[in-house]
């Protein structure tokens, strides 16, 4: 018993020492690339053209990493994960970063031994419905055939919702969002549920998108991110201030266009971020300009999004909440120094 205690202390040590000295940036920069998890096809956020080229919003972040660590965007491999792979894959280090609309939940955290690195979009689940139905609201959808995707928090969400407002449900759940796009395109179900950015984006796969709304009501929270492995702090700090970083160039007014100013700039704040000012980048175990190189190669928060997925796209999502807390919104990242 005493020799079984021992070996099994031993590997828990070695386990341990394994997940203190996990080396994430060393591993990207020996490979050079990154290696960062999306969507199967998601327009808007992570979708690939018919040329194989990627572009979204989780895809923007992606780059804004490698420009991080690379000066160079296009230093990504994009792996494309069902709803119910994403997680696994990163666990297994199939991939270095997650990407991909997903939750931030305890569970996730806890169990599954993952970390998020912070909130790029703040969302929430809702319903979309053939608009000849005339439903107004949520609360009359009772007795409805309601189709989502497994693997997410959706079905719990709708679960929780009809329970607690003593509908009926037939809850439907397929593999894939193609697959549950298709059941409601086919009228096998009534109704559509995701988060309300997916319902933007899923609207435009189906043959007369007009024909469809979302309605108003959110259920839940759904705060979406950027997601890494637990024991590699040094490599959750380079995705989580990648994230920052595009905040905080948007509350400062550093874009694309006005870079050139900045680095110009003698206001404190501003000399910092571009790296005119202290060591905050070799902290990180980059360079004085990484937050410059973010900027230059992929732009600011505002940038990212309004292109991708707000008036600048086809989905015309509203920045709503995730306005910068200056303007409106709850978006806000802590300061660089």
């Amino acid at each position: 018993m005493n020799r079984i205690a021992t070996a099994l202390a031993a590997a828990g040590v070695l386990l341990t020492a394994g997940f203190a000295h996990a080396d994430t940036l060393s591993d990207v920069k020996a490979r050079g690339t990154l290696k960062c998890g999306v969507s199967q096809g998601l327009a808007g956020f992570s979708a690939k053209d018919d040329k194989g080229a990627w572009s979204g919003f989780d895809v923007d972040f992606c780059r804004a990493v490698a420009a991080a660590v690379f000066d160079d965007p296009s230093k990504v491999e994009y792996v494309p994960l069902s709803a119910e792979a994403r997680f696994p894959a990163l666990q297994k280090g199939e991939i270095d970063v997650l990407s991909r609309n997903s939750t931030w939940t305890l569970q996730r955290e806890a169990e599954l031994k993952l970390l998020f690195a912070g909130i790029s979009y703040y969302d929430g689940q809702g319903f979309m419905v053939p608009a000849g139905k005339n439903v107004m609201g949520a609360l009359e959808l009772g007795g409805s055939k309601v189709c989502t995707q497994s693997g997410t928090t959706s079905a719990l969400n709708a679960q929780d919702y009809f329970k607690q407002n003593k509908m009926e449900l037939e809850l439907i759940q397929l593999p894939t969002v193609d697959e549950v796009v298709k059941a409601y395109a086919d009228g096998k179900c009534d109704v559509l549920t995701t988060d309300v950015s997916q319902l933007y984006a899923l609207r435009l796969k189906l043959p007369k998108p007009a024909d469809h709304i979302v309605l108003p009501d959110v259920i839940s929270k759904e705060p979406l991110g950027p997601v890494v492995r637990q024991g590699d702090d040094a490599w959750l700090n380079i995705v989580k201030w990648s994230l920052y970083a595009l905040l905080n160039a948007e509350e400062l007014g550093i874009s694309t266009a006005s870079l050139d100013q900045a680095l110009k700039s003698d206001k404190p704040d501003v000399k910092r971020f571009v790296g005119t000012d202290g060591a905050y980048g070799e902290q990180l175990g980059l360079t004085k300009d990484w937050a410059v190189r973010i900027v230059k190669n992929v732009g600011n928060y505002g940038e990212v999004f309004e292109r991708n997925i707000g008036s600048q796209s086809s989905l015309g999502i509203p920045r709503g909440i995730n306005q910068l807390w200056s303007a409106g919104g709850i978006q806000y990242a802590p300061p660089i120094r």
